[in-house]
């Protein structure tokens, strides 16, 4: 009962913030706001996904904004992991949604999990995005050279060079538990990732 009522409480919180929180993302500061790249409407998929859940995630190696280089497989065995891929730095939606996930960084943590955030863009550009946007838990990876060859290895690069949005939930044994490759124009309900991470428990 106490579980139940806990996801509840977490869901309604989140209800609240996403209305209230994001939005004023684009606020924190002038120079953030003046230089949001308004993308327009573009098609809502344009890969075809190179795994399925119950797969063996692909494994990889980037460097992150930090500094260090990151491999999934040094998670194997330690953390349940989530990947976000986003298709560029300086957009409306991807400027939304990864301030959001400092909403259920209690969620990550209850689950054992982690989170790294993907796009093609290269370490100078999401070093000046991210400063921006403002502080973010998680550590933010490039997937620039070779070009998108991790979102390419899961199957969510599109024809125009940059990756879906998209979310992989991997468990501890390296097997995919969720995917959410989701419309790029819209951002992805965090109940939706919420309940994802809760099954890892199952």
């Amino acid at each position: 009962m106490k579980k139940i009522i806990r996801v509840d409480l977490v869901l309604i919180s989140m209800a609240i913030s996403i209305g209230a929180f994001i939005p004023a993302v684009y606020g924190a500061s002038d120079a953030f706001k003046e230089n949001i790249y308004k993308v327009g409407a573009l098609k809502p998929v344009d890969s075809k996904l190179n795994v399925k859940v119950g797969d063996r995630a692909p494994d990889f190696t980037l460097p992150s904004v930090s500094g260090e280089k990151v491999s999934l497989s040094q998670y194997r065995g330690k953390k349940n992991v989530v990947l976000s891929f986003v298709p560029a730095a300086w957009t409306p939606v991807c400027s939304d949604q990864w301030p959001g996930y400092n909403i259920i960084k209690d969620v990550f943590q209850q689950n054992d999990a982690i989170l790294f955030g993907i796009t093609v863009d290269n370490i100078p550009t999401l070093f000046a995005w991210t400063n921006q946007m403002g502080k973010l838990w998680f550590s933010v990876l490039s997937d620039f050279w070779p070009h998108g060859a991790v979102a390419k290895k899961y199957g969510v690069l599109r024809s125009d060079g940059v990756s879906e949005r998209a979310l992989f939930v991997i468990d501890k044994k390296g097997t995919l538990g969720y995917i959410d490759v989701h419309d790029i124009n819209k951002r992805p309900p965090l109940e939706d990732l919420v309940s994802a991470l809760e099954k890892l428990k199952r």
